[in-house]
């Protein structure tokens, strides 16, 4: 007889888990995208370095912000004028621009009237408007990106601000995924029985691993076969740094996954069996440095342990400051969990009114077969063990479109 573990404790387990890096490689920013961040982006200076116009406008001395003021030079972006602004007289200076020598505040065009060679402010501004003062971007020495960031846009226009080509990334884990039993087809494979049903685990999971930053080893759906399974493994093992399987790990006689794992490779069971649902049958195993995760068949608990389990994993290999994106909401109708167990039930979910929304409507109740659920905007209600909510209560809810 297993002992179920809490959701909890298979997390802590999981948590606790030693993990090596896998080393780095420097890579283009242009290349970056969605990688991790090997090392600290700091600042080499100041940003402004100097004091820099914000605008289009007139260089003055605020203390002649009252005054007529001659024009005596203009100052486009990229060029530095020699000439200093002195009193009762302003340079024409344009965006970008560094303010002049002598000069304190930047009065916009619009503010002024300008006759023959001189201005007239007529809407006067604070001293040292429109002025970008050195560092105001960010300052010398300062971490602008830290370790572990996930590179965006944003982290390339930056780099690219500091002038630096190349950078130095994490190396993303590579997972092999099949789905196992006799009775699954591959895309495109024709059905001989009605009892045969058309596999799309492996392909779910291989979309749901790569665009969470990991490499992917897809092996297939492989028949309930010992040989077939074991042959699997010790392949997979060789290649990758997670090895991930559907299906086989129940308590049914052609279960043979669990059994693989446990007396062919004498893997270190983590844990079998958790007080989860969807997914109670997960299976984690280490073989060596490598990890192995054994889902459930039905395509919906498997996904959903997927996401639970093995982005996790993903984000430790890869040395990544991500997470699972759980948030609070709103609920929309009373829901009571009588089991003990951690329930993740599938909703739709809702931006309104700066607070997530969440309710069930079109969502199947049943066998956890139904994947269909997840399309939308689909997000997983967190039921607690033995656990009731009110409609209107704050609940917490994984946001399902926000898994990259």
């Amino acid at each position: 007889m297993r002992d179920f573990i809490t959701f909890q404790k298979s997390i802590e387990i999981l948590d606790n888990l030693k993990i090596d890096s896998l080393g780095t490689k420097k890579v283009f920013i242009s290349n970056s995208l969605g990688q991790v961040l090997a090392s600290d982006i700091v600042a080499f200076e100041n940003s402004p370095e100097f004091p820099t116009s914000g605008m289009d406008g007139y260089a003055i001395k605020f203390e002649d912000i009252e005054n007529e003021l001659k024009i005596i030079d203009k100052n486009p972006a990229g060029f530095i004028v020699e000439k200093e602004v002195l009193n009762s007289t302003c340079i024409k200076t344009f965006t970008g621009a560094l303010m002049p020598n002598g000069s304190d505040t930047l009065v916009p065009i619009e503010n002024v009237e300008v006759f023959e060679d001189k201005i007239k402010i007529l809407k006067p501004v604070q001293k040292g408007f429109a002025v970008r003062n050195v560092g105001e971007n960010y300052k010398k020495d300062e971490v602008l990106i830290k370790k572990g960031t996930v590179i965006g846009f944003s982290e390339i226009g930056v780099m690219a601000s500091l002038n630096i080509p190349q950078i130095d990334i994490f190396l993303n884990p590579t997972i092999a995924v099949a789905s196992t039993g006799s009775e699954i087809l591959d895309l495109g494979v024709e059905k001989t029985n009605a009892s045969q049903i058309r596999s799309s685990n492996h392909l779910t999971l291989e979309a749901l691993f790569r665009k969470n930053g990991a490499e992917v080893l897809q092996m297939g759906p492989v028949d309930d076969d010992f040989e077939n399974i074991t042959n699997f493994f010790v392949n997979a093992l060789k290649k990758a740094d997670i090895v991930v399987t559907t299906g086989g790990v129940s308590v049914g006689d052609y279960d043979l996954v669990q059994d693989v794992i446990k007396d062919k490779l004498k893997a270190k069971v983590l844990f079998h069996g958790v007080l989860v649902k969807p997914g109670m049958h997960i299976l984690v195993a280490t073989k060596s440095d490598k990890i192995i995760v054994a889902l459930p068949g039905f395509a919906y608990s498997s996904t959903i342990t997927a996401i639970l389990y093995v982005l996790p994993l993903i984000f430790k290999f890869r040395n990544s400051d991500e997470k699972l994106p759980f948030v609070k909401a709103r609920i929309k109708e009373d829901i009571k969990n009588t089991t003990n167990k951690k329930v993740f039930k599938a909703c739709n979910v809702e931006y309104k009114d700066g607070l997530y929304e969440i309710d069930f409507i079109g969502k199947k109740e049943g066998t956890s077969a139904i994947l269909t659920n997840m399309l939308g905007n689909p997000a997983l209600l967190v039921e607690d063990e033995n656990s009731s909510y009110k409609s209107g209560e704050l609940v917490d809810i994984l946001l399902l479109n926000h898994l990259k």
